[in-house]
């Protein structure tokens, strides 16, 4: 497996990195998020954009950003989540890309998530602006209903990597145990035979919980922990994230 190197983030290496998700709806609430965020240990942010009130406002989202890298020096993971994948706000797929490329454009973050969902000539053509720009992307797609089969992940996460995206992402709804262990066997088969980058795969809800503590196990490279408002369900707390990692570390 290549690793990917992002700044001084290297996913792929020991260790499962930590990415909190900052899903405020206006300007004070993301930069005080931001701001709060100086007593944990973590690795990178996510700005969840579909939760911005001006999202559809491409200089107001440029400006936040701009006012992000004033006070926050670490790794910036952009992502506008579509509603069919448990999204904030909806965006026509030329809004969705038009966004993308904008953002990508004012070097103003470090990866750019990309839904697998979206058509395939629109992420080829993303991918491509990216690496020319020097924005790492994550593929991803989740399933906020069911848990699909484990031939079905494993499908998309090695669909991710034929798009040749830097890193790979699944996340799933677990309705039982099975599901687990479903997502589990999944990725310890990607980590030992399929995966040729760093990926990430996790059970949401409840049950879901230990998938995103076991990624140093099981291969994920990037687990995500909330500060206040978890942006899927089950992430786990940031205030105590590094911890129990660290305690599973294997």
């Amino acid at each position: 497996m290549r690793e990917v190197q992002v700044n001084n983030l290297i996913f792929g290496e020991h260790g499962t990195k930590i990415c909190v998700p900052i899903s405020g709806n206006d300007d004070k609430q993301i930069l005080d998020d931001i701001e709060k965020l100086y007593n944990f240990d973590f690795d990178l942010i996510e700005l969840r954009i579909d939760c911005y009130e001006y999202v559809e406002n491409f200089s107001r989202v440029k400006l936040l950003l701009e006012n992000i890298r004033k006070i926050y020096s670490k790794t910036i993971l952009f992502t506008f989540r579509s509603k069919n994948e448990g999204g904030m706000h909806e965006l026509s797929e030329e809004k969705y890309f038009e966004l993308c490329n904008y953002i990508i454009a004012s070097k103003l973050v470090d990866l750019i998530d990309v839904e697998l969902s979206k058509p395939e000539e629109s992420i080829k053509k993303i991918i491509t602006f990216a690496r020319e720009k020097g924005v790492r992307v994550i593929m991803s797609s989740h399933d906020f209903i069911k848990t699909p089969s484990g031939d079905e992940i494993v499908s998309r996460l090695e669909k991710m990597q034929d798009y040749d995206a830097d890193i790979t992402k699944i996340a799933v709804m677990a309705n039982c145990e099975e599901d687990v262990l479903t997502l589990l066997s999944a990725a310890l088969l990607m980590k030992k035979e399929r995966a040729d980058r760093p990926f990430t795969a996790l059970s949401m809800g409840s049950m879901g919980i230990v998938t995103r503590l076991s990624g140093e196990l099981f291969g994920s490279c990037l687990t995500f922990a909330s500060l206040d408002r978890p942006s899927a369900p089950g992430q786990i707390n940031v205030r105590n994230a590094r911890e129990i990692l660290n305690m599973l570390c294997v």
